[in-house]
């Protein structure tokens, strides 16, 4: 069973920091992207930032030059350094990955995991 679980989330004060994390566990043959989307009350669900196994980064550009997403491969684990939080950035935050994983058939697949609460105040 493939599982994407992140952590990090919590309150902090705007200007603040916090650095999510997201472990890819299972039968995973190979990563190809992972990346994070959030979405707040009310809003549909935005895309924040990707990942590629190239290490090719790209950021919305609400978060960009605030944010910063980095992986281990080692690990299966992709990281979101964000700084100077806004209350703008509050939402439940999302992992998401790309993976070939050992079905046999030579597929990828997208997985979530079950998202982490970011909290900013004003």
């Amino acid at each position: 069973q493939v599982q994407l679980v992140e952590s990090g989330g919590g309150l902090v004060q705007a200007g603040g920091s916090l650095r999510l994390s997201c472990v890819a566990s299972g039968s995973i043959l190979a990563i190809n992207y992972m990346g994070w989307y959030r979405q707040a009350p009310g809003q549909q669900r935005e895309w924040v930032a990707q990942i590629t196994s190239a290490d090719s980064k790209t950021y919305a550009d609400s978060v960009k030059g605030r944010f910063t997403i980095s992986r281990d491969s080692a690990k299966g684990t992709v990281y979101l350094q964000m700084d100077s939080l806004k209350p703008e950035d509050t939402a439940v935050y999302y992992c998401n990955a790309d993976l070939l994983i050992a079905t046999g058939d030579g597929l990828s697949y997208d997985y979530w995991g079950q998202g982490t609460q970011v909290t900013v105040s004003s």
